[in-house]
């Protein structure tokens, strides 16, 4: 196997100043790639940037015109995108009678329209060179559903519907595809997620843990950030080529069930 099985590929992630993003990022870069790291955190995303040889592009995705530019920046600097992996995201917990409209649009703007929008705008160099793989950072709650968390699950179950259809349109052209669905990983979203739930449900954060998170799973843990990224460097390898749209879950056996 290559070194560097990644090497001379352009890569954009968004979401990459912390996380799962920035594993990803962190992962794509030692395979080789030249990453792009999309954030509107502009001091994390560009102290990641740098440490990583990257570029940084801050911006907020649920602009249109955001996610414009983001691509607009990497075809100056680069010419081409090779890999885009639609990782940005954020929850927020409310019953349906409660839940704000403006962050029901906010949501489905990042987590659904983003990725939509960021497809579309590298799809011609994609299929220009024959070869693309886009990766979408989906939930397990793409596949289930929880309480209280109803943009982002419609956004998560959206984002399978988009995957599905972009790999099938994307075939004949050598771009292929994915999702990935993983349960609740150790990041700085679930750490407020956490807190979130505990206010929610009348629960202590540790009986958020043990009885929200962890009751449904096999494996009693928290996913490491990591573990989505070496999957995600797998989809993006030439070993991956026959795989598109799929779902991918690393779920620690929740939907075993």
């Amino acid at each position: 196997m290559l070194d560097k099985p990644l090497k001379d590929k352009v890569a954009v992630v968004t979401g990459a100043a912390s996380g799962i993003g920035r594993a990803i990022a962190e992962r794509l870069a030692a395979d080789g790639a030249q990453v792009v790291i999309g954030d509107m955190q502009a001091e994390a995303g560009s102290l990641v940037a740098e440490r990583l040889g990257a570029l940084f592009v801050a911006g907020d995705l649920s602009r249109r015109s955001d996610c414009r530019a983001l691509i607009d920046r990497t075809l100056e600097a680069f010419g081409t995108v090779h890999i885009l992996v639609n990782n940005a995201g954020f929850q927020h917990i409310d019953p349906i009678e409660a839940f704000p409209e403006d962050t029901w649009d906010q949501l489905l703007a990042v987590m659904l329209t983003a990725p939509f929008l960021l497809t579309k705008y590298v799809w011609p160099s994609m299929k220009a060179q024959r070869w693309g793989r886009v990766v979408n950072i989906g939930s397990i709650h793409s596949l289930v559903a929880s309480p209280f968390k109803c943009a982002y699950v419609a956004a998560k179950h959206g984002l399978i519907g988009l995957t599905r259809t972009a790999a099938l349109e994307g075939g004949p052209h050598g771009i292929t595809v994915n999702a990935i669905c993983p349960a609740y990983v150790r990041t700085p979203l679930v750490e407020n997620q956490i807190t979130d739930q505990a206010r929610t449900r009348g629960l202590s954060p540790e009986e958020v843990v043990e009885k929200v998170m962890l009751e449904p799973a096999a494996i009693k843990r928290l996913i490491e950030p990591e573990e989505v990224a070496g999957l995600v460097a797998y989809l993006c390898s030439d070993q991956a080529a026959a795989i598109t749209g799929a779902a991918w879950t690393i779920d620690l056996g929740w939907t075993a069930h």
